[in-house]
């Protein structure tokens, strides 16, 4: 029970690799509060997006517990959107995906921010993928959306580690989530390509990346900050 008497905040935790790690945390001890489009009985409706249902979301947490200590920004579009040539995106879609993908977590730091000074430190862990080190093509955006949050981590990291707050990201490659298989054409398109490409070769899953995750806000790594870690099976070694 490493973060009893923590409290967590899971961005896009209703499923998938939200919910893993949000299950990982409670699992250790941690209080926590889910938010999600459809978030499930107890958790906070919130579109991450929206600079002030992000102000509300955090409100709620700390009015609610009293204080936040960990952040996980997990929310973020992926398998709804079709591979294609850069030259065919859209640019209301490129910039929706920025947006939900990288707007949304400069929004909740900076809301949550302000209560982990106040109470003297805190956790933030950012979801990121393993897209950006290998310039996965036909998804120009997403990919570009995910290297900027290992820009953003490093950054952030840089200006809060004086405050006692690390920040970190943990970068999963192809998992077969929920929202992954309601789209069989991205399965048909990535999965034997990338189960192909690993050290360890089988389908990733929601659970293989909730030990770093988990780890990332525990007591044993007060020492981490900036930090990636690539969690793909050894189809990238970082």
């Amino acid at each position: 029970m490493k973060l009893e008497g923590k409290v967590a905040l899971v961005t896009g935790g209703a499923q998938g690799i939200g919910k893993a790690i949000a299950d990982g945390l409670a699992a250790e001890g941690a209080d926590v509060v889910i938010a999600d489009l459809s978030p499930p009985p107890g958790g906070i409706r919130a579109d991450v997006a929206d600079e002030q249902d992000v102000g509300r979301m955090v409100d709620e947490v700390l009015s609610g517990h009293g204080r936040l200590d960990i952040l996980i920004n997990n929310a973020g579009l992926y398998a709804s959107l079709e591979m294609r040539p850069f030259t065919e995106i859209p640019l209301d879609e490129w910039r929706r995906v920025m947006d939900v993908n990288v707007a949304s977590m400069f929004l909740t730091c900076r809301a949550a921010v302000p209560a982990m000074r106040e109470q003297g430190g805190g956790k933030i862990v950012n979801i990121s993928s393993g897209t950006p080190f290998r310039g996965v093509p036909f998804l120009l955006h997403y990919v570009t959306s995910k290297g900027a949050i290992v820009a953003l981590t490093r950054a952030l990291a840089r200006e809060l580690g004086k405050d006692s707050i690390h920040v970190n990201c943990v970068a999963p490659g192809f998992t077969m989530t929920e929202g992954v298989q309601a789209h069989p054409q991205v399965i048909e398109k990535l999965r034997d390509v990338s189960v192909a490409a690993r050290t360890i070769q089988r389908d990733q899953v929601p659970e293989d990346v909730v030990g770093a995750a988990v780890f990332l806000c525990t007591p044993a790594a007060d020492f981490v900050t900036g930090q990636t870690i690539v969690i793909d099976g050894g189809q990238y070694f970082h």
